[in-house]
């Protein structure tokens, strides 16, 4: 037991409830289809911004998106076994892309990388 109270901090494990989150979307049959997202580790997770400034950040303006309640989401990601929710995330990386050649030709030397003055001990 803590024997200090912090009302207005919060840990990151507790499951607070977030308010209506703007969710990425992309273009479906029909309608508009959640997007999902993995965390660095490679975990499945639904992905919620507070506000549409912090989402057009991250994933760019053209970002389509749907307004969700937190429990919303988490209903929607659960059949697909994604548990984890991860509310305004800061960084993401860039599409991939399907280009054949995504790095050096066979055979080519590898770019010049100066030598670091650090030495193992």
């Amino acid at each position: 037991m803590c024997l200090f109270q912090f009302a207005d901090d919060a840990e990151p494990e507790e499951r607070i409830p977030a308010g209506p989150l703007y969710v990425p979307a992309r273009p479906g049959a029909a309608h508009l289809v959640v997007r999902l997202f993995r965390t660095p580790l490679g975990t499945r997770t639904a992905v919620g911004f507070t506000s549409p400034d912090r989402l057009a950040a991250t994933l760019g303006a053209a970002q389509p998106w749907i307004r969700l309640s937190e429990a919303a989401l988490r209903a929607l990601a659960e059949p697909l076994g994604v548990s984890l929710l991860t509310i305004d995330p800061a960084l993401t990386a860039p599409p991939v892309t399907s280009t054949a050649s995504t790095g050096p030709a066979v055979g080519a030397p590898l770019p010049h990388v100066p030598e670091t003055t650090a030495r193992t001990v």
